[in-house]
């Protein structure tokens, strides 16, 4: 600010100063061509000395020799003045009675130029060893056409230099007055601004890894901190989010290989220890040997279906391959409802299903997901009484699958975690069944492929609800 300042005052004083010469100029000018022509001959022919005028007619300023001549003299007192005629001849006419030095002498070119100029303004700024700076004014004299010779007028520049630095140095004083004004101003405005930024800067210093719950004030006052505060805050968020699910992911990662591992670990144990019994001398007794590898055969198959379900997880999680097209979901379940009644025994199994339900789906995945949760359903029903039912509905823009059950039911604490891997709500019961708590955590990367959503209602003693919503077409 301060050199923008002095760059606008350094401007402003070159602007004035040529303003300031130019209006002087004028003015000197005027004054020339308020005397007649025949006046300015007349004292040429004379020579007279300008004398100043003490009586009545100070101002027109014509004073008496010999009775004929009278000398003007309405210039300031500091100004010199002679007379150029056509051929050159230079004449000076200043006054004598004033001690103001001798007019400067131009070259001959610059009067020719002033004569053939005769128009408008033509002034020049000279020095001299003696007068110092002057300003000089040529002004031709006589008629248009015939021109008789030149007034040159010429006066010091030392006062309108000096009113220049005056006005300069008023505009610099006031400049200063005002930048320090502004600056203690400026200084409670600083602060003020500074404080909510200095509030920021030590609530970041509080925050690491261990501490992403801390979070920016966001009404400080001053729209841009706010603003500032508000973007933090939402990447805080994003970074607090982001940990949580990477710590939750490495903590699904251990428990994922720790089930599959204890998973593994109970059939390789069990065809271990019947290996054992059978080296023992078991083998040479029929029963004991038939016993034996008929359970190693039952273990095998449940390793050989955990290894499987762990496989088609792995590369639904990384490389997935659906093939959707458009179909009616409806032929599906007939099409498996034989296999299904074979699947479910004695138990009662009802098909209420709408027609020309349209949606996009994989065929060979959707029977998958249809045989988990029927096989899940045979499970926790009763042999005898129990009794599972399949619809199909239309439900605002998506077509609704539902296999509803009569089984034993899902305690509720259960229920949030019953699509994750290796969960089972009656462990004992699945085990039993050959079951290591993966059909449901597949069913629902299935669905999530097909771009839908999977939920449970159970209510333990009167059986469960899955249903599965595709989006319609």
């Amino acid at each position: 600010m301060a050199v923008l300042l002095l760059i606008i005052g350094l401007f402003q004083f070159v602007l004035m100063r040529e303003f300031i010469y130019q209006n002087k100029a004028l003015s000197l000018q005027s004054q020339v061509q308020a005397v007649p022509a025949d006046a300015w001959n007349q004292l040429a022919s004379d020579r007279l000395d300008s004398i100043p005028d003490n009586g009545p007619d100070k101002g027109m300023g014509l004073n008496p020799r010999n009775g004929h001549n009278r000398f003007p003299f309405f210039f300031l007192p500091d100004t010199t003045f002679a007379f150029v005629d056509g051929e050159g001849n230079f004449s000076e006419l200043s006054n004598s009675q004033a001690n103001v030095g001798t007019p400067p002498k131009l070259a001959e070119q610059d009067y020719q130029d002033a004569l053939s100029a005769s128009s408008r303004l033509n002034y020049k700024i000279v020095n001299q060893n003696e007068g110092g700076e002057q300003l000089l004014v040529l002004q031709p004299i006589g008629a248009k056409g015939h021109l008789e010779g030149l007034i040159q007028v010429s006066v010091s520049t030392e006062p309108l230099k000096d009113m220049l630095i005056r006005q300069l140095l008023i505009f610099l004083s006031l400049s200063l007055l005002a930048l320090i004004g502004g600056m203690l101003a400026f200084i409670p405005v600083l602060r003020k601004t500074l404080v909510p930024l200095s509030k920021i800067v030590d609530t970041v210093e509080q925050i690491d890894v261990g501490n992403l719950a801390e979070r920016l004030p966001v009404e400080q006052g001053q729209m841009e901190v706010d603003r500032l505060a508000v973007s933090f805050n939402g990447m805080l968020e994003r970074l607090e989010l982001s940990f949580e699910a990477e710590k939750e992911a490495k903590e699904q990662m251990r428990r994922f290989v720790a089930d599959a591992s204890h998973e593994l670990r109970t059939p390789l144990t069990s065809i271990h220890g019947f290996l054992e019994v059978l080296l023992r001398g078991a083998m040479d007794q029929p029963d004991k040997l038939h016993k034996a590898l008929k359970s190693m055969y039952t273990e095998s198959e449940r390793m050989k279906k955990l290894v499987q379900d762990l496989l088609l997880l792995v590369r639904l999680d990384r490389t997935p391959m659906v093939q959707l097209t458009e179909g009616e979901l409806d032929g599906i379940i007939k099409e498996m409802a034989p296999q299904l009644r074979v699947l479910a025994g004695n138990r009662k199994v009802s098909l209420r299903l709408t027609s020309d339900l349209r949606c996009r789906f994989d065929a060979d995945k959707i029977k998958q997901v249809l045989l988990n949760l029927f096989h899940n359903a045979v499970q926790y029903t009763d042999p005898e009484k129990g009794h599972i039912e399949l619809s199909l509905d239309r439900v605002a823009d998506c077509v609704e699958l539902t296999v509803r059950d009569n089984g034993s039911g899902i305690p509720d604490e259960h229920l949030p975690y019953l699509f994750d891997r290796f969960y089972r709500s009656d462990p004992s019961r699945t085990r039993k069944h050959g079951g290591a708590g993966l059909g449901l955590a597949i069913t629902k990367s299935i669905v999530d492929l097909h771009g839908g959503t999977i939920r449970v209602i159970s209510v333990k003693g009167e059986g469960s609800i899955f249903s599965i919503d595709l989006p319609a077409i």
